[in-house]
């Protein structure tokens, strides 16, 4: 099978009794995973399509990074047509060993700019299906700086600091979500979330999404976003890089969240820490759907595009943009696969437990 579908505790029970439907899903999750996300994109353009998530009542995309270039296509006014101009867009980008944070921030913003116009903008703002939020991370003291390696300095600290205690993260980090909707989203309420929430408007809406994937050293941080307290607005991957919140609030509320890979990894800084993972209640009402290892190796190269690629063939570039829409084509059945599973009955007998 091309996939697999995993869930927590009380997803799998529901999942497990019959009782899933669409309607018990109240947030979708894109994770900050670079390239990664081209995976994603058979399954988000098939949800998009048969119009699956926000039929009675609006659903939070909840994006950070790569996430939340994808979840600005959906609010667009044709969300599949801004969906596909994105993945040309992105998988087109081009970089040279010349390229400076500065030019890689550029090629950011015009991919953004492609298909997301700034007309369009109100439109995504009042969206009745969807409401958005978007993850980024305030820089401190000398992770601010814009001098590359006084910046280093301050993410090798913060790594380091981050390996004791993910807590103290925070002493060179704030987190700060962008959110439209009546009230900040109920992960911001929650009494053990630490940072702000600052409501999304037609003027910070693309600094914001620009700002959530500056990845620290490779792309230039986003400065004194409208509305938010003035700093430098880094990735927000930092705090929230696959998924590494608690998004349901009710019960019988699902999560739902597309992966390239079945490893969850809370924070940016914890790629490298293998036993860093959620906490447990972070998971137990996600189902995550994720493609197999067999599937995985029918890709170009055997594997899932990543940010690796643009230094392997930066004198390709020809053949790296190949490989991509390769991978976008083989992908496009994923999401049909996943509502064929789901509407036959098939997801009580496949869904596994995390």
């Amino acid at each position: 099978m091309d996939i697999r579908i995993k869930a927590g505790k009380k997803a799998f029970e529901i999942i497990r009794g019959g009782g899933f439907n669409f309607e018990r899903i109240t947030t979708f999750v894109g994770p900050a995973v670079g390239p990664r996300w081209l995976i994603a994109s058979g399954f988000d353009m098939t949800l998009l399509k048969e119009g699956i998530l926000g039929r009675s009542k609006p659903v939070l995309l909840a994006g950070t990074s790569a996430g939340a270039f994808r979840f600005a296509a959906w609010l667009q006014p044709e969300p599949l047509k801004s969906y596909q101009k994105l993945i040309e867009s992105y998988t087109s980008i081009h970089h040279s060993r010349a390229d400076t944070p500065d030019t890689i921030m550029e090629a950011m913003s015009r991919v953004l700019n492609s298909y997301v116009e700034t007309d369009a903008i109100p439109f995504a703002l009042t969206n009745r299906r969807y409401r958005l939020s978007i993850t980024t991370a305030r820089a401190r003291h000398i992770a601010a700086s814009e001098t590359h390696w006084l910046q280093k300095v301050g993410l090798a600290a913060a790594y380091i600091c981050n390996a004791v205690n993910r807590s103290f993260l925070h002493g060179f980090y704030e987190r700060v979500v962008f959110y439209y909707a009546p009230i900040p989203p109920r992960f911001c309420l929650r009494s053990d979330f630490r940072g702000k929430a600052v409501p999304l408007n037609t003027i910070n809406f693309k600094n914001a999404i620009l700002a959530s994937g500056s990845i620290p050293l490779v792309v230039a941080g986003v400065k004194n976003i409208y509305g938010a307290p003035n700093g430098v607005y880094r990735d927000g991957g930092l705090f929230d890089y696959h998924l590494n919140q608690e998004y349901t609030y009710k019960e019988g509320e699902i999560t739902l969240f597309f992966h390239h890979q079945e490893r969850i990894v809370p924070g940016w800084l914890d790629k490298n820490l293998n036993k860093r993972r959620p906490p447990e209640s972070f998971l137990d009402n996600v189902l995550m759907i994720y493609p197999s290892e067999e599937f995985i190796k029918k890709l170009p190269g055997g594997k899932v595009p990543e940010r690796d690629d643009f230094v392997t063939f930066i004198d390709e570039p020809g053949t790296r943009i190949k490989n991509w829409r390769k991978a976008v084509e083989l992908c496009t059945h994923l999401g049909e696969r996943f509502l064929e599973i789901v509407e036959s009955g098939k997801i009580s007998q496949v869904v596994e437990r995390f």
